[in-house]
C-alpha cells in the first residue's frame, strides 16, 4: 500500500507483478506470489478503482485507475491470469541470457556469442531462432504462433501477417 499511496495523484504508474521469476533463477514458490485480486482488494480498500481497457495489443499489465482521477495502477498477471498468447516479450538477464517467458529455466546465452565474436548477423538470427522456439511452460507448452516469429492474437499482430485467428480479431 505504501508504493501505491507514494505515486497516487502523480503521472507515476505503479505496476505491480504477481511474481517474476526471470529463468528461474530465484527459486519459483507459489506461496510467494501476491495474487492480483489481493492487490487489487488491498488497494480498492482505500480507493475506489475501475478497470480500464488495454491500450496496446499484447499489455501484459491488467490496468486500473483510480474513480477520483488520481491516476491509475497496473497488475501483471503472470501467474493468476497467465498471458501467455497474448506475450511478445523477451527480457535479458544480468548474465546475458535472453529469456522469453518469465518462468523459463534457459535463456539463449548471448553473451556467450558475444564474447565468441559473433556477428550481428549471428546475433539477429539467433535470436529470431529463439523467438520462433518460444515455449511457455506455465500455459503447458508452444503459444499459438504467427508468422512474425511471436504468439501474436490473431489479427493483432504488429507486423500484419497474422495467420494464427484463434483469439479473434481486433
Amino acid at each position: 500500500m505504501p508504493l501505491a499511496e507514494r505515486f497516487r495523484g502523480t503521472d507515476v504508474i505503479v505496476r505491480f507483478i504477481e511474481y517474476m521469476d526471470v529463468g528461474s533463477t530465484n527459486g519459483w514458490h507459489s506461496a510467494e506470489v501476491a495474487p492480483a485480486d489481493e492487490i487489487f482488494a488491498a488497494i480498492g480498500a482505500h480507493h475506489a478503482l475501475e478497470p480500464l481497457p488495454a491500450a496496446t495489443s499484447g499489455e501484459v499489465a491488467t490496468h486500473y485507475r483510480y474513480r477520483d482521477g488520481a491516476g491509475e495502477i497496473g497488475v501483471i498477471t503472470s501467474v493468476s491470469l497467465p498471458f501467455c498468447g497474448d506475450c511478445s516479450r523477451a527480457r535479458l538477464s544480468a548474465d546475458g541470457q535472453l529469456h522469453t517467458c518469465l518462468f523459463s529455466s534457459s535463456g539463449l546465452d548471448l553473451r556467450a556469442m558475444l564474447c565468441g565474436g559473433a556477428t550481428g548477423t549471428e546475433l539477429r538470427d539467433a535470436v529470431a531462432a529463439r523467438r520462433t522456439a518460444r515455449e511457455d511452460p506455465s500455459c503447458g507448452g508452444p503459444a499459438p504462433r504467427c508468422r512474425c516469429g511471436w504468439a501474436c492474437p490473431g489479427s493483432r499482430c504488429p507486423t500484419s501477417v497474422a495467420e494464427d485467428d484463434r483469439y479473434g480479431s481486433g
